[in-house]
């Protein structure tokens, strides 16, 4: 006789059971709550000075990390 665990069990059935089908909707509701559309305006000039300002410290960030000497 053949021994399945869970998941090939589960794997092998067509229909999710009504716990699982509850689990799939909660995570479902979870993934869409987490998706927030965020609408930045790429061409604004605020957004340019900001996207220079994080570039520059990255880059001596970066620097540090391979020379750490003051």
């Amino acid at each position: 006789s053949l021994l399945l665990g869970r998941e090939e069990s589960r794997a092998l059935r067509t229909f999710p059971s009504p716990e699982e089908e509850l689990e799939l909707a909660n995570a479902k509701k979870v993934v869409e709550e987490e998706e927030e559309e965020i609408d930045i305006d790429l061409n604004a000039p605020e957004t340019e000075k900001a996207a220079l300002a994080i570039q520059g410290k990255f880059r001596r960030f970066q620097k540090r990390k391979k020379d750490p000497s003051p």
